[in-house]
């Protein structure tokens, strides 16, 4: 399946953030929306600033335009002030992207659990996130710092608890 690009994309303007507040506020809202979608059409959770600013989704080619560092970095604190993205580093030179929030990966999980009878059951992380079980899942691949965030808050909520094993890290739902 490829990637739709938005009307936007195609529009050269699009790649110069405007002056005009409101516009710039939809501006950025679209921009906003277009990072998270590539990221999660390519399952991308880590970004470098040095990387994304070759990477389609800023540089359209086709049409010789591409945003500037210093909007990147703009869109990228917008997609932070929305928990949507943390950076690894004080320098803002890498960043995780959350196109999912945990708490939203979290239920997504237990829903598989609980639709296929397996509360009361443990899993090693690999299991749950690389497993022949979840491989349907849009669960299955996820990176494990996003894992052990979205099963943390589904042990706020009490229907699972994170637990150490021999080979590494497991969790038990309830």
């Amino acid at each position: 399946m490829s990637f739709e690009w938005p009307w936007q994309y195609n529009f050269p303007p699009f790649f110069t953030l405007q002056p005009n507040v409101d516009t710039r506020q939809k501006q950025l809202a679209a921009w906003c929306s277009l990072a998270l979608s590539y990221c999660r059409h390519h399952k991308l959770y880590t970004l470098d600033i040095m990387e994304v600013q070759e990477c389609p989704v800023f540089n359209h080619k086709n049409i010789d335009r591409k945003l500037s560092t210093e909007a990147i970095l703009i869109v990228f604190e917008e997609l932070r002030k929305k928990g949507n993205l943390e950076w690894l580093d004080k320098n803002k030179t890498q960043c995780l992207v959350m196109w999912r929030r945990p708490e939203e990966w979290g239920k997504l999980i237990y829903q598989w659990v609980s639709k296929n009878g397996m509360v009361n059951t443990v899993f090693t992380l690999y299991e749950l996130a690389n497993g022949d079980d979840t491989e349907s899942e849009e669960f299955h691949g996820l990176e494990e710092w996003m894992l052990i965030r979205s099963l943390q808050a589904l042990q706020t909520d009490g229907k699972a608890e994170v637990i150490t094993m021999d080979d590494g890290k497991g969790v038990k739902f309830f």
